[in-house]
Formats: structure tokens, C-alpha cells, sequence
């Protein structure tokens, strides 16, 4: 009797549990399918009724984490760990609730234990690569993933993450400049995923980077194989021509995209970063206004967008507008303190305003957040070269068809002691003769110096010296001095206001006769948006030989080329002296010159520097007839290292009042500059700006 009640028992138990799975089986499929909010509901309700089953409560704590509310998805695990201690799916379902939860440490400790329990576990051994590619160990976790696949060939979800962790880990080599490596790690994700687009996009970045620009243009290229990612295909392809200095070809294809992205607005991401391209490309070909009213469309389609804010900034950094873009870029910050755009534009842009230490601070943070981030380490570079003290040497050799030759040495350092401060010391050697009258004489000048910034505005540069003369008939001693203020009153505007004493010693005869010149100036530059220039220099000059002097000279200047810079103009100068004195030195009532001049200026931080400038004038010295008038300059340089540097140089001018003497003359020679330290006297304190940054 007993017998057959057990049977009957066991019989309806198995009914049950085969009639209760078939219930189940709705909500298993809700979360095969993703249908999370489904399954909740589904299994909360299964739980109302059966609040004990393992199976119901397992499931739902996988809805409610998958949903994202993964602490909730971690406590439901722990319960259920705790009720079935030895249940291998459930410290399965444990550990990826970890995951969800970003208890990546704490994630990998219990991994390790599951995979030590089932090495064949392919759930185990995935959820463990999972784990360490969060953690950033993307070595282990690429070797973990294979072992997945090994257990489960060709699991589309394996597959996933090893995409993933090979994108990881091909960033994290980048960083170390291991580029090949990480070009073939993409190279494999290739194989997996033919075209990639999150793998293509990180091969044109590598490309970019290490500016294999041929390689970018292909890569970009292959990736228009939809409507959709053709856009992204010309949003690189734009970069790439501005890399390449093509501004022009960059804004015709940024309007490419442009006009294929206005179909498909729906996509906001990729219309977003279509018109940020589209403006950055005007940008870039000087096109201020139309990039403005562009900008301030997209604010009213996207208000108080961190991205509109970046280009608001980068605009603001285009025009010189800075307090613009420290406002903007502070928006960004306060909306997300980690943010790269933010974090490296604010760095860029109180360099820009000489607030040297605090573009330290934030390029360290960009650090802290984007480690050996390449643009970020780059600005510390230079903020730090432009603060470690150096030596310069330049030697000149000048001739004129009055006979005189000079030798001209000058050796000069610069010490900063701060951001702020750099002291100056200068030693001048000149010896020169006439190879006629066979008058020699040389002096000897030293300078003590230094340049204060107190703020971004405004500078002071001062010095002062003694110079030591020794004629051919007299020999005496002189104090020299120069101080300048320099401000820039409001933006695209320079001013100088200065003072200078110094020696006439152009020639052995003026050099013997102790004529000593107070030279008070003004230089006033103002710069446009638009590429057109006005330089202007005013001198007056009272002498000890009781003469005067007045020299103005102005220059309109208009950029055509950006690179390398080429400028033409025209200039203008007038020259007055109180007394003629023409036996000892070149000195009209009126001398008044114009002259047409073109320049053109490479692009300094490469390895081989170059510059010329060229001028064609007519000049007039008083009442006589006018005569044709030209000078050039060249400058032919190489970059040996990054801390020593050298060129080539020579002058020719038949302008009447570039010498003293009123002659046409020759001058050529050769400068040499060296960074002897190999950072600032004061990198201890820039360094603890890198230490804050972490705290």
C-alpha cells in the first residue's frame, strides 16, 4: 500500500515539475530574447506563487540585473550562493552579477576559484576574460577568450569579446608606441569581423597617430560600404586632408558629408559628429563667421551640449578669444570633470594666456584620465622646453662698400627661475675696422637681465650693462640699459613701449667718438581674423653729440599661406635727423622709403627650418632724385636634437638707412642654440602639479 503511494507520488512530482518547466518556458525565452522588463514581470509573478524555487528566483535576478540594477541582482545571488552552497549555475549567475555591478576585483578573486572548481566551464572561463579585459589585464584576457573558443568554437559571444579585448589591448600597447603590434592585433579582429567598423576606426586612429596618412585614407576608404558609415568614411577622410595641410580638399569633403548626413537626421550621434567635422573644417580654412553661425545653430538644436561647448571654444581659440574658451571649457568640467575635451582644451587655453602653471595642472589631469594620452604629453613637453634655460651663440660678419668690416659675437642665456620669471645674461664682442684708413676699434658688452610675466596680459623685460670700447685714439667705459613693457591691451593687439641706451658702433670711426643713444620706442601690432596685419614702429632718439632722431616705420602685411606662412605687403619708413652731420654718420632731414616685400616661413618644429624675405622699394633722401631700392634675408637651419639647433643666415640691403654710414653692406653668419639642462631649474615644483592631478 505504502509502494504504491510512493509511486503515485513520484509520478505526479515529475508531472509537476515537467508542467511547471513548461510554464517557465515563456520567461526563459523573454531573456534569451532580451525582453528583460518581460521576464521580470514573468518570473516575479511565478515567484508569488512558488516564493522557494531555486529556478524562478535564479532567473529572476539575472532580469533584474540585466535590467541594471545590478545591486540588487548581487544580493539576490548572495542569498541564493548562501542556500545552495555547492549549486555551480548559481556562483555562475554570482559572479557575472559582480561584473554587472563593476566589482571587477572582487569579480576576478571568484572567478579564479570557478575556473580552479571547472576548467571546462565555458561560461566560467568567458566570464573570467570578461573580468580581467575590465580590469585592464588584456594579455590574460585574450589568452582566456581563446580558451573559450576552444571549448565552444566559434561562439558568437566568445567572438564579442575578444573583439573587445583586442581593441583594449591594442590601445594599451599604442600607448607604449608599439604600434605594428597593436596595427595586428586589430589586423586579427579583422579576420573575425571582416571590416570592423569599431576596428577600422581604431586602425585610422593608429594610422593617424603615427601619420601613415596613405594607410588612414585606405582604411577610412573601406569603410564606406553603407549609406550610414560612408558618412563616417568622409568624416576621416576629411581628417586625413587635414593632416595633411589640404584645408580646401578637407572642407569639400566635410560638405560631402554634410549633405548625405541631413537624410538620415535620425541618427543623432553621427549627424552630431558630421556637423562638428563640417564646422571644425571650416575652422581650419579660416572661416570664422560661417563656423559661428553654424555653431550656433547646432546650440539651438543641442542646448548645453558638451561637444557645441568644445567647438564654442575651439572657436574662441581660432580667433584669439580666450576668455571665451576658458568659460566654455569650464562648462564642459563642471558638466564632467573627467571630460578629454575639456580637461586638454582648458590646458591649451591658459597657455595661450601665459598661465603657464595652470595649463600644467590641467594637461596632468588630461594625463590622469587619458594616461600618456600623446596630445596631452606633447603640450607638457613644450610648456617645460619653453622653460628650461639655454645657450645661444650667433656670430655675424658684415661688409659694406665703405670699406668696414665688422666681427659680431653674441653669447646669451636664458635662466627661468619660474613661470613667471627668466633672468637673462648677454656677452657682445664686436671688433671692426676700415680697410682703407685701416682704423680699427672693438668693444665689450655685458648684460644682466630678466623678463617678469604678471599675468597674460602684461610683461616687463629690463637689462642692464656696461660696455667696454677701445678706439683707435680713445678708450672709455659706458653704462648700458634697455627696459620694455609689454601688454596686449585687447585681443589680436601687441604693444611695446621701451627704452634703450646703447652705443653707435656700427664702424671703427663712429665706435672711437663715444656717441651714446637714448632710444625711446613704441611697437604696436594688431592682427584680424581675416589674414590682413599692421605692424608699427616709432623711435625717437636724443644723442650725447647733441643730435636727435625720429624714425616711424609702418607695415600692412596680408598672410596668403598658412603653411608654410608666406606674407607680402607693403612697407613704408621716414627717418628725420635735428643736424646733418653726412662725414660722420648717415643722417637726411628727411629720408622716406616704400617698398613691396614678400615672406615666406617654415614650419619651425620640423627637423630642417628655413625663411626668406625679399623687398623692392624706391627711396628718397631729401631733395634728391628717388633711386630703386633692395634688400633680402634667408635663414637656412637644422634641428639636430631636441636641444640643440643651429642655422645659416645672410643679409644684402642697399637701403640707405640700414647702416649708420649710409652704405649698401653684406652681412652673413651662423647661430647656434643649445638646451643644456634637460628640464626646468624648477620641474620639482611642476611635478607636484602631476601629484594633485591624482588626488
Amino acid at each position: 500500500m505504502h509502494l504504491k503511494s510512493f509511486f503515485i507520488s513520484l509520478i505526479f512530482l515529475f508531472s509537476f515539475s515537467f508542467l511547471f518547466a513548461q510554464d517557465m518556458q515563456e520567461g526563459f525565452t523573454y531573456l534569451e530574447t532580451g525582453k528583460y522588463d518581460k521576464a521580470k514581470s514573468f518570473f516575479d509573478t511565478i515567484l508569488k506563487q512558488y516564493p522557494d524555487n531555486k529556478t524562478a528566483r535564479l532567473c529572476y535576478g539575472r532580469a533584474v540585473g540585466l535590467l541594471g540594477d545590478s545591486q540588487q541582482a548581487v544580493s539576490i545571488f548572495t542569498g541564493l550562493k548562501k542556500e545552495y552552497p555547492d549549486d555551480f549555475e548559481i556562483k555562475l549567475n554570482y559572479a557575472e552579477s559582480l561584473l554587472w555591478n563593476s566589482q571587477f576585483t572582487k569579480a576576478e578573486t571568484f572567478y579564479e576559484k570557478l575556473i580552479k572548481e571547472d576548467s571546462t566551464s565555458f561560461p566560467a572561463v568567458l566570464g573570467y576574460a570578461n573580468t580581467l579585459s575590465n580590469l585592464k589585464k588584456y594579455e590574460n584576457a585574450l589568452k582566456l577568450v581563446n580558451n573559450a573558443l576552444q571549448l565552444q568554437n566559434g561562439n558568437p559571444n566568445a567572438l564579442l569579446s575578444r573583439k573587445y579585448i583586442r581593441l583594449g589591448y591594442a590601445n594599451t600597447i599604442a600607448q607604449d608606441k608599439k604600434y605594428d603590434e597593436a596595427i595586428a592585433l586589430l589586423d586579427q579582429n579583422l579576420i573575425d569581423f571582416p571590416n570592423d567598423k569599431d576596428t577600422q576606426l581604431n586602425k585610422a586612429n593608429l594610422y593617424l597617430m603615427t601619420d601613415n596618412l596613405d594607410n588612414a585614407e585606405k582604411t577610412y576608404t573601406a569603410l564606406a560600404v553603407n549609406p550610414k558609415d560612408s558618412i563616417v568614411s568622409l568624416n576621416g577622410l576629411a581628417l586625413v586632408a587635414h593632416k595633411r595641410h589640404k584645408e580646401k580638399k578637407a572642407l569639400a569633403i566635410a560638405g560631402m558629408a554634410m549633405h548625405k548626413v541631413k537624410k538620415i537626421k535620425e541618427d543623432k550621434e553621427l549627424y552630431l559628429s558630421t556637423r562638428e567635422r563640417y564646422i571644425q573644417a571650416l575652422l581650419w580654412n579660416r572661416k570664422f563667421a560661417a563656423a559661428k553661425e553654424d555653431i550656433d545653430q547646432l546650440q539651438q538644436l543641442y542646448p548645453d551640449n558638451s561637444r557645441v561647448l568644445a567647438l564654442q571654444a575651439t572657436h574662441g581659440m581660432y580667433t584669439s578669444n580666450f576668455k571665451t574658451s576658458l568659460q566654455k571649457y569650464d562648462a564642459i568640467l563642471e558638466k564632467d570633470k573627467g571630460s578629454f575635451d575639456g580637461n586638454l582644451g582648458i590646458a591649451n587655453a591658459y597657455r595661450a594666456v601665459g598661465e603657464d602653471m595652470k595649463s600644467y595642472a590641467y594637461a596632468f589631469k588630461t594625463l590622469e584620465y587619458y594616461p600618456k594620452q600623446q596630445d596631452a604629453e606633447k603640450l607638457i613637453k613644450t610648456l617645460k622646453k619653453s622653460h628650461t634655460p639655454f645657450i645661444e651663440e650667433k656670430t655675424a660678419f658684415t661688409f659694406d662698400n665703405g670699406d668696414n668690416e665688422a666681427v659680431n659675437i653674441t653669447v646669451k642665456t636664458e635662466i627661468p627661475l619660474s613661470a613667471k620669471f627668466k633672468s637673462e645674461i648677454q656677452y657682445d664682442y664686436r671688433t671692426t675696422k676700415n680697410t682703407v684708413t685701416k682704423n680699427e676699434a672693438t668693444s665689450h658688452d655685458f648684460w644682466l637681465g630678466g623678463v617678469y610675466k604678471f599675468n597674460g596680459r602684461v610683461s616687463l623685460q629690463s637689462k642692464i650693462g656696461i660696455t667696454n670700447a677701445d678706439g683707435f685714439t680713445t678708450e672709455y667705459t659706458e653704462l648700458v640699459a634697455e627696459a620694455i613693457v609689454k601688454i596686449k591691451p585687447f585681443k589680436l593687439q601687441n604693444l611695446d613701449v621701451g627704452y634703450k641706451r646703447e652705443l653707435q658702433n656700427f664702424n671703427a670711426d663712429l665706435l672711437n667718438r663715444e656717441i651714446v643713444m637714448n632710444n625711446y620706442f613704441l611697437n604696436y601690432n594688431l592682427g584680424t581674423n581675416f589674414n590682413l596685419g599692421w605692424y608699427t614702429q616709432y623711435i625717437y632718439t636724443s644723442q650725447t653729440d647733441d643730435n636727435s632722431r625720429n624714425l616711424l616705420f609702418t607695415s600692412l602685411y596680408y598672410t596668403v599661406l598658412q603653411r608654410p606662412i608666406i606674407k607680402v605687403g607693403l612697407n613704408y619708413q621716414y627717418l628725420s635727423f635735428k643736424n646733418q652731420v653726412p662725414t660722420i654718420y648717415f643722417s637726411p632731414a628727411r629720408f622716406n622709403l616704400g617698398e613691396l616685400f614678400a615672406e615666406v616661413v617654415s614650419d619651425p618644429q620640423k627637423k630642417w627650418f628655413y625663411n626668406a624675405s625679399a623687398a623692392l622699394g624706391r627711396q628718397f633722401v631729401e631733395d634728391d632724385p628717388g633711386s630703386s631700392t633692395f634688400r633680402a634675408e634667408g635663414k637656412f637651419g637644422y634641428r639636430f636634437s631636441e636641444r640643440f639647433k643651429a642655422d645659416l643666415y645672410g643679409k644684402y640691403s642697399n637701403i640707405a638707412s640700414a647702416t649708420a654710414a649710409g652704405f649698401e653692406y653684406v652681412e652673413f653668419g651662423f647661430r647656434l642654440k643649445w638646451y643644456f639642462l634637460k628640464k626646468p631649474i624648477f620641474d620639482k615644483k611642476i611635478m607636484e602639479l602631476q601629484t594633485n592631478a591624482s588626488h
